[in-house]
């Protein structure tokens, strides 16, 4: 019977919707599909429903497919889906059937390629920080160096979307704050496990970076993704708290458990050219919320929708495919919305339309997430225990990414 009522429920707030924002300019649901495409909403599991409808936008109408999922639901939960390494990517379907997900979109913007500095490895690590079943993966590249499209004014690559331990989602930022100590000197940390480090830093690597080559987080400038490889770098190994070897270029492979590789590069390589091989280092490093919330999950993009308001200086006119998450009754219900990049509706969303669909579709906060060819939606069909993928990638099956939401029920 709540199941019923639920579901009534869902549908009075769809009309609702429809009737107030019907008449207003920008993205809007349309009851009629193109291409004998249809509307249809089903349950995944408890707390957990998915629909798909159609969006006319500037440019045409385009296919959305949505998860509604209720975070107050006790049988509910969401975490990172990565691949068991940060510079690692794998499909969104893999990662939720391989971690036991009911249904999952893809997550950050990364590095994606290495045109800009030939034979340097692409990693295939994310933009900005993760936190994935409330541990520390990573934190956020220099903004000149992230992947993606611009920034709306006033964020940066620190930002996130995450769900505290208190279960609740909200949008934050995550700082880095950390630093190796010796005997005789104390350096701020500059990076964790990402692709790019500032000019002049010293970065750590642990076991959660993977085999990629540390070489790329020396490439690049703060402002300047495409600025060539610094040419003062030096590579420190800690091993047990103790330097165990030295390298003038940063290496490759697995890195260890109880073991950290300081990557400097600039400024940075100079104070580590100064350690010794059997001198003790300790080195510290965490994620600073900026609302002092411990997270379970975190993961990069930039926030479109504040308090119900889109951010101002959106992009509203450039349409494309694109994944958003968005925030609704105070952090206790996500809305995960990934478009179709079908060939019939690929004209897609601008970020502005983003923002506008999610805030009608009942989120307060919103955070865009990588579009394009990652753009993917995940979720188990009725008595299926593997995700099926509900969109249509525009590249015409799924991209490899570095990490996503995991939407999982016991």
């Amino acid at each position: 019977m709540a199941g019923r009522r639920r579901r009534r429920g869902a549908g009075r707030a769809v009309l609702a919707f429809l009737t107030a924002f019907g008449a207003l300019t920008g993205a809007a649901l349309v009851g009629a599909a193109p291409a004998g495409a249809v509307q249809k909403g089903e349950r995944v599991a408890p707390g957990v429903r998915y629909r798909e409808f159609d969006i006319k936008g500037a440019q045409g109408v385009t296919h959305a497919h949505v998860l509604r999922v209720d975070l107050g639901n006790p049988r509910v939960r969401v975490d990172l889906l990565y691949p068991g390494a940060v510079a690692s990517r794998a499909a969104v379907s893999a990662m939720a059937n391989s971690q036991g997900a009911v249904a999952g979109i893809n997550g950050d913007f990364f590095n994606i390629s290495e045109t800009q500095h030939p034979g340097v490895e692409a990693t295939g690590a994310s933009v900005g920080p993760a936190i994935a079943s409330g541990r520390t993966l990573k934190a956020a590249v220099p903004k000149g160096q992230r992947f993606g499209p611009a920034l709306p004014p006033g964020t940066t690559t620190e930002d996130v979307f995450g769900v505290g331990t208190d279960g609740r989602a909200r949008l934050d930022r995550l700082t880095l704050a950390g630093s190796v100590r010796t005997a005789e000197t104390q350096l701020p940390l500059g990076g964790l496990n990402q692709y790019a480090l500032p000019v002049g830093s010293v970065g750590a690597f642990t076991s959660k970076w993977g085999r990629a080559s540390r070489v790329r987080a020396t490439c690049g400038t703060d402002t300047d993704r495409a600025a060539p490889c610094s040419t003062d770098t030096y590579e420190v190994t800690v091993r047990d708290g103790k330097v165990v070897s030295a390298a003038d270029t940063p290496g490759s492979g697995p890195i260890a458990a109880g073991t950290t590789v300081l990557v400097g590069r600039e400024a940075g390589a100079q104070q580590l050219r100064k350690f010794s091989t059997g001198e003790a280092v300790e080195v510290q490093h965490g994620l600073e919320a900026a609302d002092g919330v411990a997270y379970r999950l975190a993961l990069g993009g930039y926030p479109v929708l504040s308090g119900g308001r889109p951010l101002p200086g959106l992009d509203n006119t450039t349409s494309a495919v694109r994944t958003a998450v968005g925030i609704a009754d105070h952090g206790r219900r996500l809305v995960l919305l990934a478009l179709d990049g079908a060939a019939a509706y690929r004209s897609g969303l601008t970020v502005s339309e983003v923002a506008g669909t999610l805030r009608k579709l009942g989120a307060q906060d919103a955070f865009s997430l990588d579009g394009g060819g990652s753009s993917t939606l995940v979720a188990r069909k009725s008595g299926a225990s593997t995700v099926s993928v509900r969109n249509h990638p525009s590249g015409g099956a799924e991209r490899p990414v570095p990490n996503g939401i995991g939407v999982f029920s016991k």
